[in-house]
């Protein structure tokens, strides 16, 4: 799986070269923000039903999609919201980008469900995001980054 550890070393093998000190601050920058991404991780955790609903429901309460992907689009913004948990934790986009990125437009486009409106949940979820209820500022900082990141690989 690919965490900033296993991208600086393989970066660093393709070029045929030793780590540098700026990729080792690459992944000691990431070791300061681990607390940060486990406790947004932390926190998703213990909502991401809830959260997931929310946004769901406030996409499709406005009569743009059809209801009857309303259960699948809420299968799939759960199963999103779980690779970013994994994300948090390895402080990478590895699970993103191995199970959620690669082919994603493909299935969405097989099972006829509109990539706007995923794209209007996750932009749903990241502008509710309430700093301190939901979590302190940096771990909302990680946790909207990799929201961002699946909503720019969306569009």
């Amino acid at each position: 799986m690919k965490s900033v550890v296993t991208t600086v070393v393989t970066s660093a093998d393709l070029a045929g070269r030793f780590p540098s000190n700026s990729d080792f601050e690459a992944v000691k920058g990431s070791f300061d923000r681990a607390s940060a991404r486990f406790q947004a991780a932390e926190k998703l955790a213990a909502g991401i039903d809830k959260v997931t609903e929310d946004a769901v429901n406030a996409i499709y309460s406005n009569g743009s999609y059809e209801p009857s992907s309303k259960d699948k689009c809420f299968r799939d913004i759960n199963h999103y919201l779980r690779l970013i948990n994994y994300c948090l934790i390895t402080g990478g986009t590895g699970p993103l980008d191995e199970w959620g990125i690669a082919g994603m437009r493909e299935v969405i486009r097989a099972q006829r469900l509109p990539t706007l409106a995923y794209i209007e949940a996750f932009t749903h979820i990241r502008d509710r995001v309430c700093v301190p209820r939901d979590m302190d500022e940096q771990s909302a900082t990680e946790f909207k980054s990799l929201l961002d990141y699946l909503i720019n690989a969306l569009s």
